[in-house]
């Protein structure tokens, strides 16, 4: 009931080891040849990633929310890592992060859901702060310890916001069930767990609630969009990254037929499948927009081209919505440019203070 990941056998060919999700973490495994026993090696809040064995121990790359790539060295036999590199020890030594939570939501279908909250330096319970949901690409990838240049959670609690990540339906490290989920029902029960995430965190006295945005890139930019037609006036803002806006466009432009054909189910003509472009399509929704919108797309994007985020904000601003297109003609669907990243940065940060902390 789980994924294998980066194979590697042992020198004597009798045990492989591979990586794997187990609750929005990604730890080391192993597998006896002989007996077909799985063992979990590692345990803790990190994310390993690429990985040499030798006769002994593991090489492995790891990261958290937390924390950059370093190398450690994990004893097989216990699962203890020692950290070998450091090269970003004098950079974090300057830097205070914020505490990531692991908080159990209820979903609307009864089933418990975690979600990362992830709090500012110096937070004050006794202070009301703007929250944020994270809304996860994919949409089959999970809300782990990742550290990312751009979707970085310590960074967004650094300017003073409160990160609601859920792990909803279709994410894996929950076993099959709950990851296959997702497929054929994009704007179904992930949405009403996104729904559930936000509305538990908002009963704590110190999120505003208010003040609350949504962000989110690929899937996560279509759930933005769905969400924006479809939130009964819960967020302030959102910001779309990359996102689908119309299914039936996007399946007729997307370089990615297999996996349109895999999640949806196949064409938009096809007459059993109508109930899956009609429903589940952001675009049907438009005409509920009523909030801020920041979209941002890349050229470059032939997983979800570009004219998705330009139908988005042209929708916005026909209907008057306060709305701003940021465009990267260099780019795909990721910001792969460090300089492009630092603008990308500090449009999404000037957006949400402009919708999120100053006063109309």
């Amino acid at each position: 009931d789980r994924a294998c990941n980066h194979p590697h056998f042992s020198a004597d060919g009798k045990t492989l080891f591979f990586t794997s999700g187990e609750k929005a973490t990604s730890q080391l495994f192993s597998l006896d040849i002989a007996s077909k026993q799985v063992k979990q090696l590692t345990k803790g809040v990190h994310n390993y990633y690429s990985f040499a064995v030798t006769d002994n121990q593991i090489i492995a790359s790891r990261a958290s929310m937390s924390h950059p790539h370093e190398l450690y060295r994990v004893d097989i036999s216990s699962g203890n890592g020692q950290q070998l590199t450091f090269v970003n020890k004098e950079a974090m030594s300057k830097m205070k992060m914020g505490e990531v939570k692991e908080r159990w939501v209820k979903t609307t279908d009864g089933k418990d859901m975690l979600v990362w909250m992830i709090y500012p330096p110096d937070f004050d319970p006794n202070k009301k702060y703007p929250a944020l949901l994270y809304c996860q690409g994919g949409p089959q990838a999970a809300v782990s310890q990742f550290w990312s240049s751009r979707w970085n959670f310590q960074m967004m609690a650094a300017n003073d916001y409160i990160i609601v990540a859920p792990n909803r339906r279709g994410l894996p490290s929950f076993g099959r069930e709950w990851n296959d989920q997702i497929s054929g029902d994009w704007g179904g029960q992930a949405m009403d767990d996104y729904f559930s995430a936000i509305d538990d965190a908002k009963t704590e006295p110190y999120i505003d609630e208010n003040r609350l945005g949504a962000v989110g890139a690929s899937y996560g930019g279509y759930s933005v969009y769905w969400i924006a037609g479809n939130h009964n006036k819960r967020f302030k803002t959102f910001i779309s990254h990359c996102g689908l806006f119309n299914l039936e466009s996007w399946y007729g432009t997307t370089e990615e037929m297999f996996f349109a054909n895999q999640d949806i189910g196949g064409a938009y003509w096809d007459k059993e499948l109508t109930a899956e472009y009609e429903e589940h399509s952001p675009h049907k929704y438009v005409g509920n927009w009523d909030t801020p919108i920041l979209v941002i797309h890349g050229e470059k994007d032939f997983r979800v081209p570009i004219g998705e985020g330009m139908q988005a904000f042209q929708a916005a601003q026909l209907q008057d919505i306060p709305s701003r297109f940021l465009y990267f003609p260099e780019e795909g669907h990721w910001v792969g440019s460090p300089q492009n990243g630092v603008l990308w940065q500090r449009v999404f940060f000037d957006w949400l203070d402009r919708s999120l902390k100053e006063t109309p």
